[in-house]
């Protein structure tokens, strides 16, 4: 009992009660379930701002000492970590910044880096930077809105391009950061993931999965941010210059463009913004490509945790079923079953308003683990030596996917599905 009562206490155990506690309350007391406003021009959005600083530090501080952690200095800490998450949403709601796509969780990163690098952090600040427990929670929250159904019925094209895209551009990342950039494990697993299934979510989760090295994920987190800039004004250009002289059908125009920039582009604020630029058709198109290799997440982890337990450290550890398990990430098996369990049981209408309670949960949980991460990397460290080889392997990754993905797109939206009717 009192090994299993210590296995319960453990960091991954933890991270999974946290999440299903916040599922549970979005189930069954969606009036208690608190939301980051995006404006304070208001009393209620005060009020509300209050109320989920209230939670979340509940959340920090009961989590911390079920995992014997030091609880001191955690409220002044966090309280300013808030502070620049609330700043991070009320940016990207303005009219302007929302239009161009840019995401709170841009913003987070970018503020906690002008502190990191400017100012410095400073000792008083450190107790509740903890980027890997508020990602994790957020990803088990994830889980809860990734419905296989609603993308099973929304678009077999649509998936069937997230399969083969995932799966081609994983392995050629993968080999070539390990084989012709010489990048570590470590970093091209993270890096093969941000660059197939769906970019930031991905790498958070790839890093969980195989306990990777934080400067790392935060590195990898900065690539894919920047890189999605240009590349949501820039495919829309180019698709709008060369499709029409592939194809006549406006119609399929739009649908080739939109599942191009639906699989290659790492950020759904920006996959929205840059279908929205073509027409309704393209945006459509690319949220249903995103949200089937958002699906993809899951099983990707799942399989990248299994095969890194199994291969344990350095391939000295005979992997036994035991130490497999021992090894598993468990916030993964957190995801699967929330996407499981809302697939199946809560995946009607009556339900959704409580999926969108625990993905705007999900979505403030990634913001504070962003101003985290920001507050964790040093630009020094993102542009030294060391690090050229993996941008080298991420932009090569990047330029194959979208080539990739470009000619998968053309022969399922372009070719196949208009034939077939």
């Amino acid at each position: 009992m009192k090994k299993l009562l210590k296995t319960l206490k453990s960091e991954d155990w933890i991270i999974v009660f946290a999440g299903a506690v916040i599922l549970a309350i979005a189930l069954l007391f969606p009036n208690l379930m608190p939301s980051m406003p995006k404006s304070l021009a208001t009393g209620a959005n005060w009020l509300d701002a209050g109320y989920i600083f209230v939670f979340l530090l509940a959340l920090t501080y009961i989590t911390n000492f079920a995992m014997g952690r030091k609880l001191r200095g955690i409220l002044l800490s966090f309280l300013t970590i808030f502070v620049l998450t609330l700043l991070a949403q009320m940016t990207a709601a303005i009219p302007f910044i929302k239009e161009i796509g840019l995401e709170a969780v841009f913003f987070a990163v970018v503020f906690g880096l002008i502190i990191s690098n400017i100012f410095g952090v400073p000792e008083w600040l450190k107790p509740a930077i903890q980027s890997e427990f508020y990602i994790k929670v957020g990803i088990v929250c994830l889980g809860a809105t990734i419905l296989f159904g609603e993308v099973v019925h929304s678009g077999l094209y649509a998936l069937l391009q997230a399969l083969i895209v995932v799966c081609c551009v994983w392995y050629f990342a993968f080999h070539v950061s390990r084989r012709r950039f010489k990048v570590d494990d470590e970093m091209a697993t993270m890096l093969a993931s941000s660059v197939s299934i769906c970019g930031v979510s991905a790498a958070i989760a790839t890093a969980g999965a195989i306990k990777g090295d934080g400067k790392k994920l935060s590195y990898i987190i900065s690539l894919v941010l920047v890189c999605a800039i240009p590349m949501m004004y820039l495919m829309p250009w180019i698709a709008n210059l060369i499709l029409p002289l592939i194809l006549s059908d406006p119609t399929a125009i739009q649908e080739v463009a939109g599942a191009w920039m639906g699989g290659t582009i790492d950020t759904t604020g920006a996959v929205v913004a840059s279908g929205s630029l073509l027409g309704e058709t393209a945006e459509k198109t690319a949220v249903i490509v995103k949200s089937s290799q958002n699906v993809l997440l899951g099983l990707a982890a799942f399989i990248i945790s299994l095969y890194w337990a199994y291969r344990g450290k350095e391939g000295m550890e005979r992997p036994t079923p035991a130490i497999i398990w021992g090894r598993f990430p468990k916030f993964v098996v957190g995801f699967i079953l929330a996407s499981l369990i809302f697939s199946i049981f809560f995946a009607t209408d009556d339900f959704e308003a409580n999926r969108k309670m625990a993905k705007s949960m999900s979505t403030t949980l990634f913001s504070v683990a962003f101003v985290c991460i920001g507050l964790e990397t040093r630009f020094k460290d993102i542009f030294s030596k060391e690090n050229r080889q993996p941008l080298k392997a991420f932009l090569t990754a990047q330029g194959f996917n979208i080539v990739v993905t470009f000619v998968v797109s053309l022969l399922l939206f372009g070719v196949i599905k208009p034939w077939i009717g």
